[in-house]
């Protein structure tokens, strides 16, 4: 006998279908070429299924990129979670953030489309809510009180945004191994508490 799924449980999965759809195609095609026809479409739902979950494409376009910015997150979580102590914790942590951007097209999404489409202060929103937290949390526990919390902003913001950059490059093709080993040497040197 096939049990019998509740209202609840047909709506989430009618929701991430549209999600995972428009994943694809915001992936394959860009945000600007991808059209809510083309969602419903790939997803097998009617325009009313679509409308009655998201407001517009670039509401559909937000929950995508909270997926992607949760998934991102729970594999730092999953990489940094046996760590011995919190530099270790930052170091395996921002390994498995280079890795998690690895998945295809999550660079386009996160780092050029995301901030295109959203914003800057929405993409910031986003991270903070999920990796960038953590981040902020694991540099204030490796820093000490010696440091204040205006830099331990700082520095989150520069990690973060050495991290994407050398994302959007293994996105392009760049040496995966060099900017990993780069990477993890200025990680190392922006824990410290004297620079």
């Amino acid at each position: 006998m096939q049990e019998r799924r509740s209202n609840a449980q047909r709506t989430e999965e009618t929701r991430q279908a549209l999600i995972a759809a428009a994943r694809a195609l915001f992936v394959e095609n860009g945000y600007a070429a991808t059209g809510t026809p083309d969602v419903v479409t790939k997803a097998g739902m009617t325009r009313g299924a679509l409308y009655h979950h998201f407001k517009d494409k670039q509401s559909l376009f937000l929950a995508v990129i909270e997926a992607e910015a949760a998934a991102i997150a729970a594999e730092i979580d999953e990489g940094s979670a046996e760590a011995a102590d919190p530099v270790e914790a930052l170091r395996r942590g921002a390994g498995a953030y280079f890795l998690a951007m690895g998945d295809v097209g999550r660079a386009r999404l996160m780092l050029l489309d995301g901030p295109a489409v959203l914003g800057l202060q929405e993409m910031r929103r986003i991270d903070l809510e999920t990796g960038g937290r953590e981040l902020r949390l694991g540099l204030a526990a490796a820093l000490g009180d010696a440091v204040s919390h205006s830099e331990v902003e700082a520095r989150a913001d520069l990690i973060s945004a050495m991290f994407d950059r050398a994302a959007l490059a293994r996105a392009s093709g760049g040496d995966q191994r060099a900017y990993a080993v780069v990477l993890d040497q200025l990680l190392v040197g922006l824990t410290s508490q004297k620079l």
